[in-house]
């Protein structure tokens, strides 16, 4: 699996102090307001789970399936395959994701969930990807800007490989090309 990786791009350790200062961010900035954290399946959950342990007010969690890759590409079409179990309506949302990359999922997903009548939709993304932005959206909270390279670890994924490295690389573009 190491052998995979060109190079490691954020380590654990920087991780994992981005993460922690996310989450108290977060608590400050929702103090009182009792969020619901909406993860988006599956690259999210080893974050969205790191991220919870840093967030010190009450809050909830759900969590939505959407697909729109094909390998390394995104198809520009979101299907969502598992929809929220709770209601919405009147409740700060957090969507988080693991990488806002191209965008068109993050904004179809804000738009779905608008017709909700949420008090308000944040982001919070583990990675930001502005050179390959084609929907206009951002990140409200971000660990790490990063290049246009494809990278994998700490649940982002290639074909459901390498989301068990505890670090953030890039991937060889021979494994995917």
């Amino acid at each position: 699996m190491e052998k995979a990786i060109e190079r490691v791009l954020v380590r654990q350790e920087e991780i994992q102090a981005a993460v922690s200062e996310m989450g108290a961010k977060i608590s400050r900035d929702y103090a009182g307001k009792d969020p619901v954290f909406v993860g988006v399946l599956k690259g999210c959950f080893v974050f969205m789970a790191d991220l919870m342990r840093h967030v010190t007010i009450d809050c909830s969690m759900d969590f939505m399936a959407v697909s729109s890759y094909s390998g390394t590409n995104s198809t520009g079409a979101v299907s969502i395959n598992k929809d929220l179990s709770e209601s919405i309506d009147g409740r700060h949302i957090i969507l988080v994701e693991d990488i806002l990359d191209s965008g068109v999922t993050l904004n179809y997903l804000k738009n779905y969930l608008q017709v909700r009548e949420p008090a308000s939709i944040a982001v919070a993304t583990l990675l930001d990807k502005p050179a390959r932005r084609k929907a206009d959206i951002h990140a409200d909270y971000s660990c790490f800007e990063i290049p246009d390279a494809f990278v994998v670890g700490y649940g982002l994924d290639y074909n459901e490989r390498y989301r068990n490295l505890p670090y953030i690389g890039i991937l060889k573009p021979e494994i995917y090309s």
